[in-house]
């Protein structure tokens, strides 16, 4: 397995995020998926932040219990006297 530091690695990592979105124009998702196919290192990271996406994108989907939430927000608001209180000061 070769390292990942030529200019089409450079380019296909760059442009990585975009691509897993589908965010980028026919030609270079065409060409980045063409190099993806080719070079292992490529293909292994494009693997790994493909995983990590889904993993994100289902977490944020979830909803905390209303007891976490609660404290969360009388967390957050604890936070917000306390600033307001310095700034008075």
């Amino acid at each position: 397995m070769s390292e990942c530091d030529g200019p089409d690695c450079e380019k296909a990592l760059e442009n990585l995020y975009l691509f897993i979105d589908q965010e980028i124009d026919t030609a270079s998702c065409a060409e980045i998926q063409t190099h993806i196919d080719e070079c292992t290192p490529c293909l292994s990271e494009f693997e790994l932040e493909r995983v990590v996406k889904s993993l994100v994108s289902r977490s944020c989907s979830e909803v905390a219990p209303e007891v976490l939430r609660q404290k969360v927000l009388v967390s957050i608001r604890t936070v917000q006297v306390h600033i307001t209180e310095t700034k008075n000061q």
